[in-house]
């Protein structure tokens, strides 16, 4: 089954390649969505996919890469949109 998750991490999650690595993650577990700052320093992100992957991807999310330290995590379940590939919005 497909499933789409939107939402925001909050934390020190900029100025530490969180983007970049939810990147390589997204594209290791074939997800598709994308990924991007906000200006208040939380990272918002959709990503789609095998249910079972976006999932690891959630759990990956709560603790992000080796320098983050992820405070929040709210994600919600939207419609599939029918995303192909997953990038980095600027």
């Amino acid at each position: 089954m497909q499933i789409c998750l939107h939402g925001f991490v909050s934390g020190k999650v900029q100025g530490v390649s969180f983007r970049q690595h939810t990147l390589e993650e997204a594209e290791r577990l074939d997800l598709n969505g994308w990924v991007r700052n906000l200006a208040d320093g939380r990272v918002e992100v959709l990503v789609e996919g095998a249910e079972a992957a976006v999932r690891e991807l959630e759990a990956w999310l709560e603790s992000g890469p080796e320098r983050a330290r992820v405070d929040a995590l709210e994600l919600e379940q939207q419609p599939v949109q029918g995303i192909t590939g997953f990038v980095i919005r600027r």
